[in-house]
């Protein structure tokens, strides 16, 4: 596999951003049963803020596959284009993230998600599970771990 490079968010990677969430969000929803759910990240950028994060996309060749997005002690985003899942990218971006985060690091994860295994694996650890009103789709009724990273 070539090489995975790291870099900061630029205004010009926005619609390879879309086009990655957007496959990898329905993926997500749909292990959680909320596919109805959906929002394009168009719409879910500015509703859930994700320009007061810290942004960072990883790419293969130039090709941008992946981005995250954390706080100084929340990792709130992370979504790998589905053609690359499996190939050991989330995990570098996850160990690049905690390198700039505070400690403790929280975030939550949809019951259903197979990324929290993931997160799991990176050392986060299962602090508790919640039920609330999804963040920016205030309908939709959500089951989530929070996990912490110490």
């Amino acid at each position: 596999m070539n090489k995975i490079k790291i870099r900061e968010f630029q205004k010009k990677d926005f619609n390879d951003l879309c086009v990655i969430h957007d496959q990898a969000r329905k993926q997500e929803l749909k292990a959680a049963n909320l596919e109805a759910a959906f929002k394009p990240l168009k719409i879910a950028a500015i509703e859930e803020d994700l320009f007061s994060y810290n942004i960072y996309v990883a790419t293969i060749d130039e090709k941008i596959v992946a981005f995250i997005a954390f706080s100084d002690d929340e990792l709130a985003w992370l979504y790998v284009d589905p053609s690359f899942q499996k190939q050991g990218i989330g995990s570098k971006l996850i160990e690049f993230s905690l390198t700039k985060m505070k400690r403790p690091t929280y975030l939550e994860v949809l019951t259903g998600n197979l990324a929290e295994s993931l997160y799991l694996h990176k050392g986060f650890k299962f602090l508790k599970h919640e039920s609330g009103k999804m963040p920016g789709n205030e309908i939709f009724h959500v089951e989530v771990d929070l996990l912490i990273y110490k």
